[in-house]
Parts: structure tokens; C-alpha cells; sequence
């Protein structure tokens, strides 16, 4: 089915029409044909160009490597190795968020720990993050 309306793109690709805007005017998806009526008129192209954008931020990846994705995917140089490459890449990205995640976790529960209730004047969880050196709590 050719000729979607931009909700009916919407509704088929299960976002919302703004989230299509938006994605047009980051360049995620190519400026559509219009009608004479001035309407905008979309393909199934783009309902699974869309799902497929949906599909990779959900692994993580930014709007930036998903245009990158795009790209290769278009390629006809392009080899299963270079996805590999930026796949590989963004575990590494996702591992570090995870270690940094842990740290977080590990400083957060020493503040806890630290907490003896009473006015949040006195509260060290406060005086931890008012302190020049609670990078080392």
C-alpha cells in the first residue's frame, strides 16, 4: 500500500506523527513526495524504514549511528563486518554505561548506609553532594 497520510504512517509504524516529524528533520527520513493538496505522502518504505529505527534504539543506538546504520545499509560496499564493527562498538559503549551504572549504585548505597534520618540540614546523603569530595564517598 502506497500513499500513507502521516498519521497512517504513524499508526502502521506505532509512533506518534511528531516522532516522524522529528525524525524528518533530523534526515532519518528522506523529505516524502507531497500532493497537490500539499499533504505529504509516505510509503511502506518508510513504515519499515521507521520500525527499523525503533528496532535499533531499543539496542541502544543514538539517532546518530542509526543514520550511520542507515547508511550502510544502502551501501552496496558495505560488508556484514563493518555493522559488525559499530554492533561491537556499541557493546563496549553499553559496557561502560553498565560500570558506571555500578558505581553509581555502590556510592548511592554508602550514602544511604550513612543516613540517620533526622532534619535535611544534618542529612549526609545532603552534605555528601554539597562536599567538594564526594567523588570519594
Amino acid at each position: 500500500m502506497q500513499n500513507l497520510m502521516i498519521g497512517q504512517l504513524a499508526k502502521k509504524a506505532k509512533v506518534k506523527v511528531e516522532t516522524v516529524r522529528y525524525y524528518e528533520r533530523r534526515g532519518l527520513i528522506p523529505d516524502p513526495p507531497r500532493r497537490e493538496s500539499g499533504y505529504r505522502m509516505y510509503s511502506e518504505n518508510d513504515v519499515a524504514r521507521i520500525r527499523f529505527i525503533k528496532r535499533a534504539q531499543m539496542l541502544g543506538f543514538t539517532l546518530y549511528e542509526i543514520m550511520e546504520l542507515l547508511s550502510l545499509k544502502v551501501d552496496p560496499d558495505t560488508t556484514c563486518a563493518d555493522v559488525k564493527k559499530r554492533a561491537e562498538m556499541k557493546i563496549k559503549d553499553i559496557e561502560e554505561k553498565m560500570r558506571a551504572l555500578k558505581q553509581m549504585k555502590m556510592m548511592l548505597t554508602k550514602l544511604v548506609a550513612l543516613c540517620k534520618g533526622g532534619p535535611s540540614g544534618e542529612c549526609s546523603i545532603i552534605k555528601a553532594l554539597d562536599s567538594e569530595n564526594s567523588e570519594r564517598v
